[in-house]
């Protein structure tokens, strides 16, 4: 609880601060900014950069539309469990496990050592009871 109101209270102080001089420095900020955008190099990769994308995009959109099909393909494939013709591929063990159930151990008494050692001792009396749930 402690925790949660130092983080509230400093929540509160970074935005009065913040407030004060945030303004201005964000208008500081914001000028930086566009004055690197509207630089003409930076123009200049912008350009170069779209006409790449402009160029590879329908390259991509084939690649992914063909790969897709791929793919839906072998999902079906998997699903119905026989290959269809043409196909390499072998049909997948379909039938689900049975997970396992956990190992059922018994609650020790906490030895000598553990009684020395209060961690050890938590923790052993934490795993036994767990295991039984």
């Amino acid at each position: 609880m402690r925790g949660k109101i130092l983080f509230t209270l400093g929540l509160g102080i970074g935005y009065v601060f913040g407030t004060r001089a945030g303004r201005a420095r964000y208008n500081e900020i914001k000028s930086a900014a566009l004055k690197v955008w509207n630089d003409p190099r930076v123009q200049e990769q912008v350009t170069v950069a779209t006409e790449f994308v402009k160029e590879k995009a329908p390259e991509v959109v084939d690649f992914v539309s063909t790969n897709a099909k791929k793919v839906a393909a072998k999902v079906d494939e998997v699903r119905s469990g026989a290959p269809k013709s043409g196909s390499k591929a072998t049909p997948r063990r379909t039938t689900k496990t049975a997970a396992k159930a956990p190992a059922k151990t018994s609650a020790k008494a906490p030895s000598k050592t553990a009684a020395t050692k209060p961690a050890t001792a938590a923790k052993a009396t934490r795993a036994a009871g767990a295991s039984t749930k």
